[in-house]
């Protein structure tokens, strides 16, 4: 039965249990790094220092919703060979590795398909843009997925460590 005094205590458990998945911090942070991360690296690519702002905007926020379905899919890979969607909490070396070869493996098969015309979307790289040496991919973006998968990792890693923290309190206090 419907009981509007009801309707913050289902909703506060149903934003709690979202906010507890691992899949949702993973996204969340993702989200929040990755486009930081495509704004700033935005002026090394052609075109992009003339666009409008509102176009530099969408393009990078269309990026980095690309990079936010990539790092979800390396999270499942990992939770799938490791058999545990909770991995994150205690990662080890190797699937943090995992993770990260993941996504600069993606990435770096995207960047040579766009550069070369064969992607949804093409671009190309000023020569401000450090390349690979022998591969002509930018070092910018294969860097991004260095960087940004450990950062996420360290910052999901808190927020569920603070959630099961805000749990156990609740919990006592009752």
């Amino acid at each position: 039965m419907f009981r509007p005094e009801r309707v913050g205590t289902r909703l506060g458990r149903a934003v709690g249990a979202l906010s507890d998945a691992s899949e949702f911090n993973v996204v969340a942070f993702a989200l929040l790094l990755n486009f930081a991360w495509e704004i700033l690296q935005a002026p090394l690519f052609v075109g992009m220092a003339e666009m409008p702002h509102a176009q530099v905007t969408k393009a990078c926020l269309q990026a980095t919703v690309g990079d936010a379905v990539i790092m979800l899919l390396a999270y499942g890979v990992v939770a799938v060979v490791v058999h545990s969607r909770s991995w994150i909490l205690a990662s080890k070396g190797w699937q943090l590795s995992l993770f990260v070869a993941i996504g600069v493996s993606i990435t770096a098969v995207i960047e040579w398909l766009a550069t070369r015309g064969y992607w949804t979307a093409s671009w190309n790289y000023l020569p401000t843009m450090p390349l690979v040496p022998g591969t002509d991919i930018g070092l910018v973006p294969l860097l991004q997925w260095i960087v940004l998968p450990l950062l996420t990792v360290w910052f999901a890693r808190r927020q569920l460590a603070h959630c099961a923290q805000a749990a156990n309190w609740a919990e006592t206090a009752s």
